[in-house]
């Protein structure tokens, strides 16, 4: 019986010593396993700050091309300003021209018609048709006088109201 004793003795060591390195294995393995898992942890920490900082340029990006959008909206509002402005001068200067040839053509018409009086009255015949006629063209070149005058002021005009727009939007960008 003591050699039951003995043997029993010596089996529940050897099994003290099993469960122990069961326990250190286990132990190990715990370790090996919370090592991993802070590796990954910190793999998972890096690949996160590469996506934020990949998001933040992206971002940075974004807001720029949004901002260079709207400068070449407000760049294109300015062209079809500038080009409304441009179209009201050919019209002001198209109006000047016309009315010029009109002055012209009535000062030409005057021209004649005096001289036409003048002839009259050297021959000593003065015939009223030729003096209404004279008078005629002496109104048409004071109204194509008038109305170039009017033309002139209107081309000063349409140059001069982009120039006073840009002034006037100094002024406010400068008190802003």
């Amino acid at each position: 019986m003591k050699d039951i004793e003995d043997l029993q003795q010596r089996l529940a060591a050897a099994m003290d010593r099993i469960a122990a390195g069961v326990e250190r294995l286990d132990k190990a393995q715990d370790s090996a396993s919370v090592e991993s898992l802070s590796e990954a942890l910190e793999e998972e920490k890096l690949a996160n700050a590469q996506l934020k900082e990949r998001l933040r340029a992206l971002n940075i990006k974004h807001f720029d091309e949004i901002g260079a959008l709207k400068e070449q909206l407000a760049d294109t509002s300015a062209q079809e300003a500038m080009k409304k402005r441009l179209e009201a001068q050919d019209a002001a200067m198209a109006r000047l021209d016309m009315d010029i040839q009109r002055l012209r053509a009535a000062n030409d018409q005057l021209r004649s018609s005096n001289a036409a009086l003048r002839a009259a009255n050297e021959a000593g015949v003065g015939e009223p048709h030729l003096i209404n006629k004279a008078m005629l063209a002496e109104l048409e070149a004071l109204r194509a006088s008038r109305a170039t005058d009017a033309a002139e002021a209107a081309a000063v005009l349409a140059k001069l109201e982009p120039l006073l727009a840009a002034a006037q939007a100094t002024g406010n960008k400068e008190d802003a």
